[in-house]
């Protein structure tokens, strides 16, 4: 058994599993705090799937979000309850973790405004566009019920009962939280696990090899190796870098930051508890489509 593999996927799993607990948790309750202070209403206004410059909103309020595409999914779950429509929530899911601020600086200091504007554009256009169509085909009704259900707090103690004290509104939104955390936590163990041993055991050497310039397929199969591969903003670009020096070609180079950075196993995973099979399988089909098209795409340009 390869020691070092072994001792990279224990360290990632500890790493993940530590740094995705804790954004869970902070965002989760963080968006409790807004919703205390803004009402559904205005967030329904502000993100009207009937307005067209809600769906722009989506997009932009996804661009200056600083999440990876498991921290993007508590968000999500406080714009389902909030009623946000349909469709630019959809676009803030495709362009969270896509635009993120970290990824855009990376990707303007290592490849260059021009290559950073292509990508921001894709990512920005197909996040629209597949929002969009997403509503249009009546994708709505694949949402899980209990997604849209507010957690309830439970009692514990005497914080419940005729003559208990009453408990303060940031206690019921941690006791929110916290429930909301413990319904994804069987998802977020699973996503994470696989994660890390795809990371410990899945050496870089190979992943420039069937993505190198003389394999005519070394976009699409880009696009759906980085699938798998939950990689942090910070590293995705110099992971990227390092690749592209190995001899993969940068068309390949793009789809894996698409396919990396917009849809991890692990937010595959917490997706299940969201969204049923179909808007799952919709909402990957959209991800490897902008990458490979990217991917192409980019070739074909520079």
């Amino acid at each position: 058994m390869n020691l070092a593999a072994l001792q990279q996927t224990a360290e990632m799993f500890l790493f993940l599993a530590t740094e995705l607990t804790l954004l869970f948790l902070i965002i989760s309750y963080g968006v409790g705090v807004l919703q205390e202070y803004i009402p559904p209403a205005k967030i329904q206004s502000i993100l009207g799937a009937k307005k067209g410059k809600g769906y722009v909103m989506a997009a932009l309020l996804g661009a200056i979000t600083p999440f990876c595409s498991c921290s993007t999914i508590p968000f999500l779950k406080g714009l389902l309850r909030a009623k946000a429509g349909f469709g630019t929530m959809m676009v803030f899911l495709f362009a969270s973790p896509l635009l993120n601020p970290i990824i855009i600086g990376l990707f303007l200091v290592t490849f260059g405004w021009q290559v950073t504007l292509f990508y921001f554009a894709v990512a920005m256009g197909v996040s629209l566009f597949a929002g969009i169509i997403l509503e249009r085909l009546g994708f709505e009704r694949f949402i899980k019920p209990e997604a849209l259900e507010a957690a309830k707090p439970s009692c514990c103690g005497s914080s419940c009962g005729g003559n208990s004290k009453p408990i303060s509104k940031w206690v019921k939104i941690w006791r929110a939280t916290w429930k909301d955390f413990k319904t994804v936590l069987p998802y977020l163990a699973a996503g994470v696990a696989l994660g890390s041993l795809i990371y410990g055991f899945l050496p870089a050497e190979w992943v420039a090899s069937v993505a190198s310039k003389d394999n005519p397929f070394a976009v699409p199969v880009s696009a759906v190796i980085g699938i798998p591969l939950y990689i942090r903003a910070e590293a995705v670009i110099p992971l990227s870098a390092a690749l592209a020096a190995k001899g993969m070609s940068l068309g390949a180079v793009m789809a894996l930051i698409i396919g990396s950075a917009g849809a991890s196993l692990t937010e595959v995973i917490l997706l299940k508890s969201i969204f049923k099979n179909q808007l799952v399988a919709a909402f990957l089909v959209v991800i490897i489509a902008m990458a490979i098209s990217a991917g192409y795409l980019y070739g074909w340009l520079f």
